[in-house]
């Protein structure tokens, strides 16, 4: 580790003359790629500026154990900075993991009701609603892409693009079954019931990340369904894109305009591209695109939000979550952040946090 800490240093010290440089020719470009870098290479290199005066310290406290006088002032220094060395090295091995080439991507969210009829689709609603407000909380943008409502008012299946800072480094962590059990409000023996909704979190492709010939394309225009009634159908504004060669479907309708209809529906369809050319390359993650929610099977599940209880457990953490309503509510955080740490222990090969037992975490 230490060695990859100092080929970093060296590094840094070459960008940061390489920037001085490049400020002096003017070239813009240039300057903005050099700033990134440095950006990203600073934290490190300041983690190990810390840490190396840590160890330091530690030294020439060593070297006062040898005087009785200062003897008991330098172990009780040497302890104090022991643990803080400790700190410091996880911190820094943690840095060094490799990074998610997708983190500041911007997401396509996709909601499906799963298990359980009516009831899936109100909860698949509420989930919708968790993340919008999940958006808000984090001064995302959060736009509807496409949506297909139950009979009740539910949501059969729905699409929302979330942009902004780091989207896909806390959204990706959604992706699975969620369950939900709570008595509907139809059921009138107060029989609690359980049900599925399915969620996939696709980071949003760029047209330079995936190309596609306007060849392989058809596109169709249709009525829109929804408010607006007769005056919407006869505008024919909803826009169907086929992508012929790998068979995706795309469907959007939620704005006025086929342009900007059409212009949604090939932004979806170039992250389910760039989705599936990802778990093509890669077997061990997924076989298709299927296998990021499973098959919306009670049985499968990440998320469980007990309603009676006012408990959500996520078993991937093996932990609980009391105050649903907060959760509901979008504030997220301290559930992604547990499951960033859990993934970062598993990167490192260490044990995940409270792995084997379960936990109540007080919100």
């Amino acid at each position: 580790m230490i060695q990859e800490l100092r080929a970093l240093e060296d590094k840094y010290r070459q960008v940061l003359q390489s920037l001085s440089n490049s400020a002096a020719s003017g070239n813009p470009q240039k300057i903005r790629d050099l700033a990134k870098e440095r950006a990203e290479l600073e934290p490190v290199v300041r983690k190990f500026e810390d840490y190396k005066k840590v160890r330091q310290g530690i030294e020439d406290a060593r070297h006062l154990l040898a005087d009785p006088e200062l003897r008991k002032m330098a172990e009780s220094e040497i302890e104090v900075l022991g643990r803080r060395e400790k700190t410091l090295e996880a911190e820094l091995r943690t840095m060094l993991l490799p990074k998610d080439p997708y983190d500041e991507k911007n997401v396509i969210l996709e909601i499906r009701a799963g298990a359980g009829g009516d009831e899936a689709s109100l909860f698949a609603q509420d989930l919708l609603r968790m993340y919008s407000r999940f958006a808000e909380h984090r001064g995302w943008t959060f736009e509807i892409m496409d949506t297909s409502l139950s009979p009740i008012g539910g949501i059969k299946e729905a699409v929302a693009n979330i942009r902004g800072k780091g989207v896909w480094s806390r959204m990706k962590y959604e992706s699975g079954v969620h369950r939900v059990q709570r008595v509907p409000k139809t059921e009138a023996s107060g029989r609690i019931h359980t049900s599925t909704a399915t969620v996939a979190v696709l980071p949003e492709a760029d047209e330079i990340d995936i190309k596609i010939d306007p060849k392989d394309l058809r596109i169709e225009a249709f009525g829109s369904s929804g408010p607006g009634g007769q005056n919407v159908n006869r505008n024919y504004t909803a826009i169907r894109v086929t992508h012929k060669p790998s068979g995706l479907v795309v469907s959007c309708q939620d704005e006025k305009s086929q342009h900007r209809n059409k212009e949604k529906a090939l932004r979806v369809l170039r992250s389910r591209l760039m989705d599936r050319a990802e778990k093509e390359q890669n077997a061990e993650i997924a076989q298709n695109r299927r296998a990021q929610v499973g098959t919306g099977e009670r049985s499968e599940k990440i998320r469980t939000y007990n309603f009676p209880q006012s408990r959500v457990t996520d078993h991937r953490l093996n932990m609980s979550f009391h105050n649903m309503e907060a959760l509901l509510d979008g504030e997220l955080d301290e559930l992604v952040e547990n499951l960033i740490r859990h993934s970062q222990a598993q990167a490192l090969g260490e044990p995940a946090p409270d792995a084997g037992r379960a936990k109540d975490v007080e919100l």
